[in-house]
């Protein structure tokens, strides 16, 4: 095979507080040999992932930062170009970690084949990748939604939100969604099939829920943090289960926040009212992922679970979308098209 020029985009340098521009660098680098038990692979989609702004930062956290200098990392779908794995062939679609760049070298135990039933290779990195795997496996080991019961999610209408807040629904329990605009509330009540769901940017924002919620509420699915769970937190019920799946409020952060000390009442509704949190992260719980993927696909092929997903075409404008998507401008799954 002839040698194939690679454009990339690098973690350029490390961010205080909000990503620059300057912190990525799209370069072009000629692809070493596939070596044996790797697959080279066309990359078509990447998925662009709040968890990201973690992995520029030095600190050590759940998972290994990205070095000054490598690639950023991401989830992809592409097509096998070249095999030298017995479980892969040319021309398979593939979803595996090869990060912001239009071609990857991956290691054949560490990628897996799309099921090429589902209605686009695309879902593999959304509702039936990791964001929905997040959301089934986050509500089954620890939001554990009971029918009657009333689930509160932030970030509805995004990757993880979406699917969260649908399958409390399938589970005949009240889903109440908190999203950044009024369209996005409209398309989580319309199309997904909230009970409600309150724009964050509303002064009222605690008002509104309260009257949403006039039970309490039983799980809250934390994606966010900040103003979005200090109107939650009164109002969560004795043995309220909340998994804490992300924080994206905070994730620019570069010192802690003015003001009172909320710890004391936190701790206190924790111990009183007897609250159970937990955080994860998705390959906590690894070894449900294919149940997932399978009652995933046949809750869309019943017509049981939408989903919607936010393109941007061109690698090259991934890093703007992704500080977009930290902004929360995306509407759905955002993934950049690359080929």
């Amino acid at each position: 095979m002839n040698q194939i020029i690679n454009r990339q985009i690098q973690l350029a340098s490390r961010p205080q507080g909000k990503p620059k521009t300057e912190d990525l660098k799209l370069v072009e680098e000629a692809l070493n040999e596939t070596a044996e038990g790797q697959v080279l692979v066309r990359n078509h989609f990447l998925s662009l992932d709040p968890y990201m702004r973690g992995r520029m930062n030095a600190s050590k956290s759940y998972a290994k930062a990205v070095e000054v200098g490598e690639v950023m990392t991401g989830g992809t779908v592409g097509e096998v170009v070249e095999s030298r794995h017995t479980d892969f062939k040319t021309g398979d679609m593939v979803v595996g970690n090869g990060g912001w760049q239009e071609y990857s070298l991956i290691d054949g135990a560490l990628c897996r084949k799309v099921d090429p039933s589902w209605p686009s290779p695309s879902l593999a990195l959304g509702v039936l990748g990791m964001p929905g795997v997040t959301a089934y496996t986050g509500l089954e080991n620890i939001g554990k939604p009971k029918a009657g019961e009333t689930l509160v999610v932030a970030a509805a209408s995004g990757a993880v939100g979406a699917v969260v807040g649908q399958i409390a629904k399938i589970r005949c329990a009240r889903a109440i969604g908190i999203a950044g605009s009024d369209e996005k509330c409209q398309y989580v009540k319309t199309t997904l099939g909230f009970d409600e769901c309150l724009n964050h940017h509303d002064p009222a924002l605690s008002v509104k829920l309260k009257e949403a919620c006039p039970d309490g509420i039983d799980v809250y699915f934390e994606n966010v943090g900040g103003r979005v769970f200090q109107a939650v937190q009164p109002l969560l019920n004795d043995f309220a289960r909340i998994p804490v799946c992300g924080l994206i409020a905070h994730y620019n952060d570069t010192q802690l926040p003015d003001g009172p000390d909320p710890t004391p009442r936190l701790m206190r509704d924790i111990l009183v009212k007897r609250l159970t949190y937990r955080g994860f992260i998705v390959w906590d719980f690894a070894s449900q992922e294919n149940e997932a993927l399978k009652t995933l696909a046949a809750w869309i092929a019943e017509g049981k679970l939408q989903y919607r997903e936010d393109f941007i075409n061109g690698l090259e404008h991934a890093p703007q979308a992704f500080f977009g998507l930290l902004q929360g401008k995306n509407f759905g799954k955002l993934l950049v098209r690359l080929h």
